[in-house]
């Protein structure tokens, strides 16, 4: 199939030529890359530019040695948690950021579609996650931002391809994590570490599990990886285990509900307060406003781990789910 490029294109693409500098050849590129149709005529295309873009961003960053931060890879966190997505090419990360969220990144059946992070907004009950796409990740090439991008994150997603050795792919994606000192809650860290690692909660999502069959390898993965990151098996094409996706993303979060109400009135159960797991009911108060904390009496608590109402001082530990009314 013809690419059947506009002019536009060709102009775009004089400039690249005509660029004196790195920064002037990614901006043309990057408006080559837009004007494109999309289309299979064009994938490769497409793939092509974006190793590209890639590279000159690598040459650039290299030269500039601790220079700004690329805008592209500096996402802002929403929501609840921030969970970014990592995994080889193909693996089903855009799939599951497009099914999931708000946000429309490319799909599409070659590798290197996702050129940029990505980030989506999913609801979860009555708070929302926040889902990121980004660049996949191999042994050959990884986007000099992405580590920074990994280490900020309060969850990692490690997607793996039931379809693809997906053994392999894990081992992989892991050792490049650890490049990075990047580790998962309760591994070893190295004795030969010479900076301080990063710890992150971190789940492993099997894509592609459509099928019976596709369970029984699944079944067989697990029992050969001996994986000690909680793992599950999804399918974005049918819509398999996606909310259960959620309902485990919460889980290992670390973060706990607490709503608060006015004396007399009834709590507002659709907008909670989020916390980090055994915050004290001095935490929720700084939460609400800096002068709380001065100002805070006691409170009252209604949950499932004290009896309705009763008074507690500014160390209470909170519960999920706990209702608080705050005296001044």
């Amino acid at each position: 199939m013809p690419a059947n490029l506009p002019p536009p294109y060709f102009e775009a693409e004089k400039r690249f030529r005509e660029a004196k500098t790195t920064e002037e050849k990614i901006e043309a590129l990057e408006e080559m890359l837009t004007i494109m149709p999309k289309h299979k005529g064009t994938d490769k295309l497409k793939a092509d530019l974006r190793r590209r873009i890639a590279k000159l961003r690598t040459e650039a960053r290299q030269k500039k040695g601790t220079a700004k931060r690329d805008t592209a890879f500096s996402i802002e966190k929403e929501g609840a948690a921030q969970v970014v997505l990592v995994g080889a090419p193909n693996t089903g990360k855009s799939s599951l950021v497009a099914v999931m969220t708000n946000a429309r990144p490319e799909v599409a059946d070659f590798p290197h579609t996702t050129w940029k992070p990505t980030p989506g907004m999913v609801p979860f009950e009555n708070i929302q996650f926040q889902l990121v796409d980004t660049p996949p990740v191999t042994k050959d090439y990884l986007d000099p931002w992405m580590a920074d991008l990994m280490r900020r994150a309060d969850i990692l997603l490690i997607m793996l391809d039931l379809h693809a050795d997906p053994l392999q792919q894990m081992e992989d994606t892991f050792a490049i994590l650890e490049s990075l000192r990047i580790f998962p809650e309760g591994a070893l860290i190295p004795k030969d570490i010479r900076k301080l690692p990063f710890i992150k909660k971190m789940l492993i999502i099997m894509n592609k599990t459509d099928s019976e069959k596709d369970e029984e390898d699944y079944n067989a993965f697990l029992e050969l990886a001996g994986v000690s990151v909680p793992c599950m098996a999804v399918s974005t094409l049918k819509g398999r285990n996606l909310t259960r996706l959620l309902e485990v993303l919460y889980s290992i979060s670390g973060l706990i509900r607490v709503y608060t109400r006015a004396p007399g009135k009834e709590p507002n159960m659709k907008a909670p307060f989020v916390l980090p797991a055994e915050s004290t009911l001095e935490d929720l108060a700084a939460n609400i406003h800096k002068d709380f904390v001065d100002k805070l009496k006691y409170a009252k608590v209604w949950g499932k781990a004290v009896f309705d109402g009763r008074m507690v001082q500014r160390d209470y530990v909170l519960q999920d789910g706990d209702i608080v009314e705050l005296h001044i």
